[in-house]
């Protein structure tokens, strides 16, 4: 793929959900983009697209790092929703992103190339890609405007809590979207039932430690940070609870359907 045929596919998908979605924006501080910055996330897409095109699948979760998380263990950060209209047509992701650090977020429509262009901890890539039972009734969701929303809030909470419906994450959002395609036992239209149904299918959180004063000051100089959604008894003894991208897999991998784990590191094949 060359950059100038990734540039045109991303501006067809943007074209394509204007009506659904906002356009892809950039973070509210101006940077200038290095060279080898844009060479990383430019090679990132290429070997990300060519998994996805040998997958068999028009939709996948596609992960990235965009921030570095080892302090709790945890590698990949944010999630979204990857597809495609068909095969000839270019990939997009689907995600809900925070607005330049405020309390609000949007859903967004990017091309392979922005989704690895936004502020990167490091270029490793992670390709989820369901099994054959799950794919079209993910892939008809993904194109059915209506439904993505009845799962969105736009409060935005970094560390939402799981099973609270008063703010929202990245991650939080793909899984309750995943998870509304996946039900087969009930009809899952509200993040009520969307999260019952976690529970009841025995999805784990992680569940990080983070001291009073770190929660002190998240909550004091960032919009984007609140604890009061989680349970006290944790709350108060320092255990937070979130979607991240490790539970994410450690839930479908525990459900054993079939879905396959593809790792891109760092930009090489």
């Amino acid at each position: 793929m060359t950059i100038k045929n990734l540039k045109a596919g991303l501006l067809f998908a943007v074209a394509l959900l204007l009506p659904m979605f906002a356009h892809a924006g950039k973070s509210c501080e101006e940077r200038e983009l290095s060279v080898a910055t844009l060479s990383k996330a430019m090679a990132t897409a290429q070997n990300v697209q060519a998994k996805l095109d040998a997958s068999g699948s028009d939709v996948a979760i596609l992960g990235r790092v965009g921030q570095d998380l080892s302090e709790y263990g945890l590698r990949y950060s944010h999630v979204g929703l990857a597809f495609r209209a068909g095969p000839e047509q270019p990939w997009r992701v689907l995600e809900l992103l925070n607005q330049c650090g405020t309390a609000d977020s949007d859903l967004w429509a990017d091309g392979l190339g922005n989704f690895f262009l936004d502020d990167m901890f490091s270029f490793d890539a992670l390709v989820l890609v369901p099994p054959p039972a799950l794919r079209q009734r993910l892939a008809d969701r993904l194109r059915n405007t209506a439904q993505l929303r009845q799962l969105y809030e736009s409060k935005y909470n970094m560390v939402a809590y799981p099973f609270s419906v008063k703010y929202e994450n990245s991650n939080q959002w793909v899984l309750e979207n995943l998870v509304a395609a996946e039900s087969s036992d009930m009809q899952i239209a509200t993040r009520e039932q969307a999260q019952a149904w976690l529970k009841m299918t025995g999805y784990q959180p992680t569940e990080m430690h983070i001291g009073p004063l770190k929660r002190l000051g998240g909550r004091m100089f960032k919009a984007n940070v609140a604890f009061d959604d989680h349970p006290n008894e944790l709350r108060f003894s320092d255990r937070i609870n979130v979607v991240t991208v490790d539970s994410i897999v450690d839930f479908l991998r525990k459900r054993n359907e079939g879905w396959r784990i593809v790792e891109v590191r760092d930009g090489a094949r």
